[in-house]
């Protein structure tokens, strides 16, 4: 076990009989530094306590995080393998479920072919986990299709970043610098209950006199703090940051040495934004014009600006177009590559930087490179060890492997670390197509919505039962470290994934005794690709507390601030996105009329898997719930608490009502924490971003129902 020790002069007190062992949250991407406390007799945790000298949460934790250890000796944890046999799963020997899955494996392969076979992975693991599942795929099972579950999540900020500034990083800076900005421009992002231990930065910086601009159509935590809050329609971000540069253009707020030494294509934006006066901007996102003027004004004249954005701007048909168009803000200013300036996205899992830099994507290999470059193809194969034309072509994204399942092209899946059937769009629709496969394997330590449909559970550890790294929403790889051994007969995802290679014949390239030795073969494989981590290793993570990439050269300090003399472009130069307003896929009718936008709430973390055994927190939010506006509510007659109806053309659910002025009287939103009837994604489009393959979770058609008493 690798044990990291607090370090002598912190707050944290080490109790007669217990050891606190250093490591990070398992949730979101702020990865809080914690200390876990474990009984030194029983080798049990006992608790868990902030950790006061990590840099970025400096002792901060949210309700999740100070109860994430309750997760790991849950009664509810799957310990061993089980079989579903007549419809109800059997305990089973980890031989008896590996014989099953060879054998269905192989009878599947040898009767469809490599590509019948498909991998559905996960970025809340390790960066060793994350990577494996690229190869394992590719090398184990020799299929093409694997995707994971960060298409659903980070997919559009890395192809706004990929188009304007030529590489996917979280963030162009390191989040210390955040409290001496002058102002921040937060699209769909309500930090305070998402990022919650990150408000301290902004809080640091409005003390100094920072302005805080806040686009969201409601008016959430972050919101009611801004100086100005943008309550634009769901789905018109594109339009209000076209506004926005209109106006910046106007008011002569462009650094024009900046734009033309640095920039693309700004007299071409200067002719699309031309169209956007804040008459016509407010025309499409319903914005007042006196404060989109407002927020061009403030965002104009400071001096150090970071512009940043999550889910509400990404998920969208448009969300690589609106992702662009902020971070062209940010250009046309010159605040990138600048100190306490820039740009960021909010990672919401753990290790979703991380998670899609290295081969779960389905046309990405390790390091960011692409799988259609036969150099990149070249290179992979020999670190793992196989000739080039073994390597599969690209496959399809997320969702779009449920259509190759309807279609019977593949017949069975392995979900790792995923729960797609409460967290895809259109659940009615992917829960048919998993149930219609010929074989389901699903890793998992509870057993998720998903993990029910299956044909076997494979018993994997909780993050305090392994080490690793994972890369935090700055782009900052951190040390996770183990804590306690693994529970039962649950066993790592490195491992189970490595013990089905070893059975289909492959076991070769699979021979790994611990995560270091995967991390290294990561750094190999990285190495010279955008996402370069060969200079990080555990030791200089350790001694740095966490390592920025890219990190070239193992004397390499790594890269906390980005494009601070070029852009990752072929010349050097950032591209300013042109790109004009489109619309969300689906539009309100006489049937549909309302709008419906989800999100999340602090008390839980995604399908819920996890947070939803916890009993402070499924306590505090114990379902979903319906926000609406008072005149909205008054309209249909309805009362706080009550439960109404909501129907879109893929499905209907009920759920209590909850009125509130902090949100725009056409939309009401619904967070997405819950599986079966209380699953808002039963309602949510399936509609896909053409670029990033992200559907459109944040804008849908509803219709709303009272219901009869």
């Amino acid at each position: 076990m690798s044990q990291f020790l607090v370090k002598e002069g912190v707050k944290n007190q080490i109790r007669k009989g217990e050891k606190l062992v250093t490591t990070h949250c398992c949730y979101c991407g702020m990865q809080c530094g914690m200390h876990i406390r474990v009984d030194e007799k029983t080798n049990k945790v006992m608790g868990v306590e902030p950790r006061y000298d990590w840099v970025l949460t400096r002792g901060k934790m949210c309700p999740k995080g100070v109860t994430a250890y309750q997760t790991i000796d849950h009664p509810d944890r799957i310990k061993t393998p089980l079989i579903k046999k007549n419809g109800k799963f059997v305990e089973a020997t980890w031989d008896e479920a590996l014989d099953l899955i060879e054998r269905k494996y192989k009878e599947i392969q040898g009767t469809y072919g490599k590509d019948a076979l498909a991998v559905y992975g996960g970025v809340s693991m390790t960066n060793e986990k994350c990577y494996l599942v690229g190869k394992y795929a590719r090398v184990g099972l020799g299929t093409r299709y694997i995707d994971y579950n960060g298409r659903y999540c980070m997919s559009s900020a890395a192809g706004g970043f990929n188009k304007t500034l030529g590489i996917d990083r979280g963030s162009s800076l390191p989040w210390t610098e955040l409290e001496h900005s002058d102002c921040f421009f937060m699209a769909g992002s309500n930090t305070a209950e998402c990022h919650p231990t990150s408000i301290q930065w902004f809080w640091k910086a409005k003390d100094k006199g920072a302005k805080l601009i806040v686009a969201d159509p409601r008016e959430t935590a972050t919101a009611r703090v801004a100086d100005v809050h943008l309550d634009l329609l769901p789905g018109t971000d594109s339009a209000l940051a076209n506004g926005i540069m209109h106006l910046l253009i106007k008011h002569d707020y462009v650094d024009h040495e900046y734009v033309q030494e640095r920039c693309n294509n700004f007299e071409e934006l200067k002719e699309m934004t031309a169209k956007f006066t804040p008459e016509y901007t407010s025309g499409i996102t319903g914005v007042a014009v006196e404060k989109i003027i407002k927020a061009a004004h403030i965002f104009g004249k400071s001096p150090r600006s970071v512009v940043m954005f999550a889910r509400g701007a990404e998920q969208q048909t448009a969300g690589v177009d609106n992702v662009s168009l902020y971070t062209s803000m940010a250009l046309l200013r010159g605040q990138i590559g600048k100190f306490a300036s820039g740009v960021a996205t909010f990672t919401g899992q753990g290790n979703g930087q991380g998670g899609r830099e290295h081969g779960q994507k389905a046309d990405l290999l390790p390091g960011y490179r692409k799988l259609t470059d036969p150099k990149a193809v070249e290179y992979i194969s020999g670190v793992w060890g196989i000739k080039p034309e073994e390597m599969p072509q690209p496959g399809v994204s997320a969702y779009e492997m449920f259509h190759l399942m309807e279609a019977k092209t593949i017949r069975g899946l392995h979900v790792i670390c995923s729960n797609p059937v409460v967290s895809s769009p259109n659940i009615n629709y992917v829960q048919e197509q998993l149930e219609n496969l010929d074989f389901l394997v699903v890793n998992d330590f509870f057993l998720s919505e998903t993990a029910e449909l299956a044909d076997v559970v494979l018993p994997a550890t909780t993050w305090a039962e392994d080490e690793g790294t994972t890369t935090n929403t700055e782009g900052r790889i951190i040390h996770i470290r183990k804590v306690v051994e693994p529970i039962g007969e649950s066993k790592p995802d490195w491992e189970i994934m490595s013990l089905i290679a070893e059975r289909l014949g492959k076991g070769q390239h699979f021979q790994y005794n611990e995560p270091r030795e995967i991390f290294d073969e990561l750094r190999l494989a990285s190495k010279g690709g955008k996402a370069d981590y060969y200079g990080v290793t555990y030791e200089k993570i350790d001694e740095q507390d966490g390592v920025f990439w890219p990190a070239p050269a193992l004397d390499h300090q790594g890269t906390p601030s980005m494009f601070k003399e070029k852009f990752e472009t072929p010349d050097g130069k950032a591209n300013l996105a042109v790109c004009d307003y489109r619309g969300p896929a689906e539009v309100q009718s006489k049937e549909y009329p309302l709008w419906l936008t989800t999100g999340r709430v602090v008390f839980h973390y995604l399908s819920g898997n996890q947070t939803r055994r916890v009993d402070f927190l499924k306590e505090q939010c114990p379902e979903p719930f319906v926000e609406m506006h008072p005149e909205l509510a008054s309209q249909y007659q309805i009362e706080n608490g009550e439960r109404v109806k909501l129907t879109t053309p893929r499905g209907d659910m009920i759920a209590p009502v909850k009125i509130t002025k902090a949100i725009r009287k056409d939309t009401m939103f619904v967070p997405y924490h819950w599986g079966k009837k209380l699953a808002v994604n039963q309602l949510t489009s399936p509609a896909l971003d053409p670029i990033s393959r992200m559907p459109e979770f944040k804008v849908c058609a509803v219709k709303l129902e009272k219901l009869s008493k």
